[in-house]
């Protein structure tokens, strides 16, 4: 029998998305102007294709108006950079999502880099990163922000709490632990040269659980009463976290599907809808 708390995303992502929509109604309203967002896709991966229709489809629902861009897998980076640019030009489009993996032939630092920080709605480009860091005014990467509203909802602190993350990349793990520290944990991250890895897991008070290896992290590793986030996520369904033996030990644990993932989404529109109200000069609404 499972012991830990589920962290519900998919409820606390369902009341953001309502409130985003009566804000994106109103700043529609205001301006005559409905909030859009671009998703950029290179190629036809059949899981990235599903991604980008949900939040086209989330959209919808959320009043924002979506625009589908999609290139063929051959793209060079030069060509997927000029995309990039016209959209961050474009005063029709208030936010860029541009759909990752892209091909290994693609230099996706350089792409990132193409979208303007104003309408960088994904947190992925150096200036988001940056802002994120220091708490300044900005876009945060949408899957750690989706962690960090979801502890907020369980009356978790992270103040003075060990916190271990799991990954190091550039639009998850590293931002996940700047988000963490800027709320005073003390953060420690973990990858695939780290030594000993379930001695330093078995360390934390809040785990997050950001590498893509299915089930990587296992009850054993957990310290009781840990909180832990799964924010990975690999075929069938499965996350980072071996579920049925972490939730033995974990005092809150999110579930996959339904946990981060939602929360993903709903960060997405918010700060799309955010983006809308200051170049339309509306930032109250």
């Amino acid at each position: 029998m499972s012991q830990a708390r589920l962290m519900d995303g998919t409820s606390l992502a369902r009341r953001i998305l309502e409130e985003t929509g009566k804000r994106a109604a109103g700043l529609t309203e205001r301006t005559g102007t409905a909030p859009c967002l671009a998703t950029v896709l290179v190629g036809e991966d059949p899981a990235s294709v599903t991604y980008v229709r949900m939040k086209q489809n989330r959209c919808r629902k959320a009043g924002i108006t979506s625009r589908h861009v999609a290139l063929p897998a051959a793209t060079t980076t030069e060509e997927l950079v000029g995309t990039l640019e016209a959209l961050s030009a474009d005063p029709g489009v208030h936010g860029i999502l541009l759909q990752h993996p892209m091909g290994e032939h693609i230099d996706e630092r350089a792409a990132f880099e193409a979208i303007a920080p104003g309408k960088d709605v994904d947190g992925v480009t150096f200036a988001s990163f940056a802002t994120m860091s220091f708490g300044l005014p900005g876009f945060v990467s949408c899957t750690p922000g989706g962690v960090m509203r979801l502890l907020d909802e369980y009356g978790v602190d992270p103040a003075g709490k060990r916190a271990v993350v799991v990954g190091r990349s550039a639009i998850l793990g590293k931002p996940a632990g700047m988000l963490l520290l800027a709320r005073d944990a003390t953060v420690t991250y973990c990858h695939s040269r780290t030594r000993d890895l379930s001695a330093a897991v078995r360390e934390a008070d809040i785990v997050v659980a950001a590498v893509g290896r299915p089930r990587l992290i296992r009850g054993q590793d957990v310290k009781p009463g840990a909180v832990v986030i799964d924010a990975g996520y690999n075929p069938g369904n499965i996350g980072d976290v071996d579920f049925d033996s972490a939730a033995e030990r974990a005092s809150l644990i999110t579930p996959v599907p339904g946990g981060v993932g939602p929360m993903t989404i709903a960060t997405l529109l918010e700060q799309t809808v955010d983006a809308a109200a200051r170049q339309l000069g509306a930032a109250g609404v």
